[in-house]
């Protein structure tokens, strides 16, 4: 069977930042659905008279649909190719922030929230498939960085405009943000050049099954997936929870937090676009396990100790490094696991992080509830330690191909 990266690889693309760009807005316009909610929660649930769990629970319906939608959506990225994906996604999801920002009743609230779902998980997952599919090499880091770096671009800039459209007008009209990146990703996708999927490309597609077979039958390819979805769940919680810290242990001011946050957000993104400098200086998989395993440990401290306000912000900023140098590397070694399918993989990594946002989310809250910020700390490291041992056995081809010394870490220079 032909590889669809070398199906891709043999297309006439040009311009690195032309392929990089719809890539780009596609992972970004997931997040700019997902954190919108965030800021608007009361508002919505006073609008729609409905208490703010029960309008929190949209989060989890969204996550649920994204979840189940990746898991065919990959493997059909494989057959068609990444860019109907992006097109059909953005569309999706420009459709279900009009339906949420129209929505009458919670039930139609809901209801949109399952639309949006289907739109993360289609731009989600091809945006990073399109990594492979639309660069090669040493390019591959590079992109990646990008790709995972920009989802932050929600928090820093997305929802400081959120909450400035609810105070002057309504929630409703907040929902003008994810839409505008929605179209905006819808846009892009459109220039982007086909790359075929196997079934255009004359090679042997596969189905659903197969993509589904070939990710969980492939033993390093599930050690990955079960590291993401482990990852992903106790970085979820900490995230979901920590504007709850800061009110507790500091009685600290939304729109203080809201800097915050930013402000841990923009580290993370400038540390993923720096990640592929690292992976090539240092041997990559090593290094994931060690940000992993610092991930956890620095969970601890954080969650059990509170100097100041400044002290945990520089201590969540050592964690936001550490979680952009995981991220982008480890979303790159994905990618390498099955690279004739890179759609059906990074299907797989949509379904973990969705599966770990709401794990994570539901999972904090209980452990809060039960015992506190201290013993979730722990429950937390426990957490990023599983997700360091279950990548030590997962295949790193970087490692076994020659000496990571040896790479140059700058993209190799294109014809436009």
């Amino acid at each position: 069977m032909r590889s669809l990266a070398a199906v891709s690889r043999a297309a006439p693309i040009t311009g690195r930042f032309r392929r990089l760009l719809p890539l780009v807005l596609a992972t970004t316009a997931t997040q700019a659905s997902i954190v919108v909610l965030a800021p608007l929660l009361v508002e919505i649930g006073q609008s729609l008279d409905a208490s703010v769990s029960a309008v929190g629970a949209a989060r989890s319906v969204l996550a649920g649909t994204a979840f189940a939608g990746s898991l065919a959506i990959g493997p059909l990225i494989d057959r068609i190719g990444v860019r109907p994906l992006i097109v059909r996604g953005g569309a999706l999801a420009l459709a279900g922030a009009a339906a949420t920002a129209s929505a009458p009743t919670l039930a139609v609230f809901y209801a949109a929230h399952v639309v949006t779902g289907l739109g993360v998980a289609c731009l989600l997952s091809a945006g990073f498939a399109g990594v492979a599919t639309y660069f090669d090499g040493r390019e591959m880091a590079w992109a990646m960085g990008y790709v995972v770096g920009a989802q932050s671009l929600a928090w820093i800039v997305g929802n400081p405009i959120v909450g400035a459209l609810a105070d002057v007008g309504s929630w409703r009209i907040a929902y003008a943000v994810p839409a505008s990146v929605c179209l905006t990703a819808l846009v892009a996708g459109w220039t982007l050049r086909p790359a075929p999927g196997l079934a255009a490309a004359g090679g042997e597609p596969d189905t659903i099954r197969d993509g589904l077979r070939a990710v969980f039958g492939d033993r390093s390819a599930r050690r990955w997936t079960v590291a993401e979805l482990v990852a992903y769940s106790a970085w979820s919680a900490e995230l979901t929870y920590a504007a709850v810290f800061y009110i507790r242990n500091y009685d600290t001011g939304l729109g203080t937090i809201g800097f915050l946050l930013a402000g841990g957000s923009l580290v993370f993104l400038l540390t993923s676009l720096n990640t592929a400098r690292l992976t090539a200086r240092f041997t990559r998989k090593p290094l994931l396990v060690a940000c992993a395993f610092g991930m956890g440990a620095m969970l601890v401290p954080m969650l059990n100790w509170a100097p100041s306000v400044a002290g945990t912000f520089a201590m969540f900023c050592v964690m936001a490094i550490l979680a952009g140098i995981r991220l982008a590397g480890s979303s790159s070694l994905g990618l390498d696991q099955l690279p004739d399918r890179p759609g059906a993989m990074m299907g797989a990594r949509t379904s973990a992080a969705q599966l770990g946002y709401a794990i994570g989310a539901a999972g904090g809250g209980l452990v809060l509830a039960l015992w506190g910020f201290g013993t979730l700390g722990f429950v937390l490291f426990a957490g990023m330690a599983l997700s360091a041992l279950l990548l030590t056995g997962v295949h790193d081809p970087w490692s076994e191909r020659q000496p990571a010394r040896a790479v140059d870490p700058r993209p190799a220079p294109l014809v436009e």
